[in-house]
């Protein structure tokens, strides 16, 4: 029986692909580098911010130093703009609600700097109940590394077979495997179907309330 959710946030709960691109093209076009398509974003997200500027970044140019100086201003930028278009998907808060109706808890495990996860779920979700909420850490590796799921899980009695890992890209699937828990990929996100499967996704649903199928058979 499925007794707790860790979701990831970008791409599986709400969409943040504008506010992300826009934030990190304003940036581009003040140093001078080519901004990029909206489409290239999806690829470029989902390591964390320092990864996402570096994938932005000319290859030429992505030295340390670099990376580090324009992701400063990037979170600058971001830090003003990241709720101007981020939205809940279409289904998630009915998911969440029906969550809270079956005493099924939740929480977030989100490679998206801390300050701007905790920032997102308590703008967008007001009334939300997520048990836990972790975005990344300075003192605390990305994922797939597994580390984030053991913080939310440390204290809590369950077994492997009571949790799911949900999210829309191989880093979620491979981080539940690193905890060795099963994972569902979410086709509305970021990224596709092959990518999900290919990280070896135990469940694929293309809708948020398709999650109870698996709950209800588990």
């Amino acid at each position: 029986m499925i007794k707790y959710i860790i979701f990831d946030l970008d791409g599986t709960l709400v969409n943040s692909i504008y506010d992300l691109a826009d934030s990190v093209n304003y940036v581009l076009k003040q140093n001078g580098y080519a901004e990029h398509p909206l489409e290239s974003y999806y690829y470029f997200v989902g390591n964390g911010t320092l990864k996402l500027i570096e994938r932005a970044l000319p290859e030429d140019k992505r030295t340390a130093n670099e990376i580090e100086r324009v992701h400063s201003q990037f979170a600058e930028r971001y830090s003003q703009n990241y709720l101007s278009k981020t939205i809940p998907y279409n289904g998630i808060n009915e998911l969440l609600d029906e969550l809270d109706k079956r005493g099924i808890k939740y929480s977030v495990a989100s490679n998206k700097t801390d300050i701007f996860t905790q920032e997102i779920i308590n703008g967008l979700f007001p009334n939300n109940r997520f048990d836990v909420i972790i975005g990344k850490r300075e003192e605390n590796p990305t994922k797939p590394d597994p580390k984030i799921i053991y913080d939310i899980l440390d204290g809590k009695n369950l077994t492997l077979d009571e949790i799911l890992v949900v999210g829309d890209s191989d880093v979620d699937i491979e981080t539940g495997h690193n905890a060795c828990l099963k994972a569902v990929g979410c086709l509305w996100g970021f990224r596709d179907e092959r990518e999900l499967k290919e990280a070896g996704a135990e469940y694929i649903i293309s809708k948020p309330m398709e999650l109870f199928e698996i709950i209800d058979n588990k």
